[in-house]
């Protein structure tokens, strides 16, 4: 009772996680109801596990589950290191004022919203006057319909990622390199040590916790990559790799109404997260002694 200020600030997190995370959970039960407006959640008849059933042997099962695995794996090999490199490069810039403007620079594509962001990469792809097939041409090589090519959404999709979000992923980074001791890297200049070796034996060891828990952290959301970029970025002719679970369920739960089936593919998607999440902490857990719990 002598720290009830302190509480009380805490207050409007704990309802807002209540209201909006917890209490939606509620709703989770029509996955495995035959939902019907007219009768409500708790009148609509239990059909057990007759929609999960229905997804894992529907005909797109295979294709969703592996476009989602495969688009997830690629962007945590070549999305998820470079915000470490950034950092770890920016770090050993001297020059403040170069620092800044690279860091402002790198930080910008965050802030511009996912629908402006596809709306430009259609533009720069475009095979008439987008910049990357005229600058392709005047090299001799052929200009590619990109966005229409199936075979390149996903180089696409990881490398616009790549451009969006490693400044602002590398902030996390700095502040953690912020925190090292200078008088490490002056021992290590008097003693001899390069660029490579300070990073290597000072920068990395001091920031593998926190790359460790942001690793942790990725790989239990692996199955769920953002829906507005994918769906932006899908049209016909890449529909095989494009459509992932996430559009999946917008499309046969809101368009086809059809809300307990896409209940259920949501529900195996979060328990796939859940369980992704459990195995990755404990493998971090025995292997760095680092974890989230």
């Amino acid at each position: 009772m002598r720290s009830w200020e302190l509480y009380a600030f805490l207050l409007p997190t704990l309802l807002y996680f209540a209201i909006f995370h917890y209490g939606p959970l509620y709703g989770a039960q029509i996955a495995f109801r035959d939902y019907l407006g007219p009768l409500g959640i708790w009148g609509s008849p239990w059909v057990g596990l007759q929609n999960f059933e229905r997804f894992f042997n529907s005909a797109y099962f295979v294709n969703l589950l592996s476009n989602t695995v495969i688009l997830s794996v690629l962007m945590l090999v070549f999305s998820f290191p470079m915000p470490v490199i950034l950092a770890l490069m920016l770090n050993q810039l001297g020059n403040q004022r170069y620092k800044r403007i690279l860091q402002t620079v790198s930080y910008a594509p965050h802030f511009i919203s996912t629908v402006v962001f596809v709306g430009m990469l259609f533009l720069f792809t475009s095979p008439s006057v987008g910049i990357i097939n005229i600058l392709a041409s005047k090299i001799g090589l052929p200009r590619i319909y990109y966005m229409g090519n199936v075979a390149w959404f996903r180089p696409v999709y990881v490398l616009s990622d790549i451009w969006q979000e490693t400044g602002w992923g590398a902030i996390i980074y700095l502040a953690a390199l912020s925190a090292i001791n200078p008088e490490l890297y002056e021992a290590a200049t008097i003693d001899g040590a390069t660029k490579f070796q300070r990073i290597l034996n000072i920068d990395i060891p001091a920031i593998l916790p926190t790359v460790t828990i942001l690793l942790v952290l990725r790989a239990g959301a692996i199955m769920s990559l953002g829906f507005e970029k994918a769906f932006l970025m899908q049209s016909s002719l890449n529909l095989d790799y494009s459509e992932i679970i996430s559009t999946y369920v917008y499309k046969v739960g809101l368009l086809g109404a059809q809300f307990s089936f896409a209940s259920a593919v949501g529900l195996f998607n979060s328990v796939a997260n859940l369980t992704l999440l459990l195995i990755v902490n404990r493998v971090a857990r025995a292997l760095g002694g680092t974890s989230l719990w």
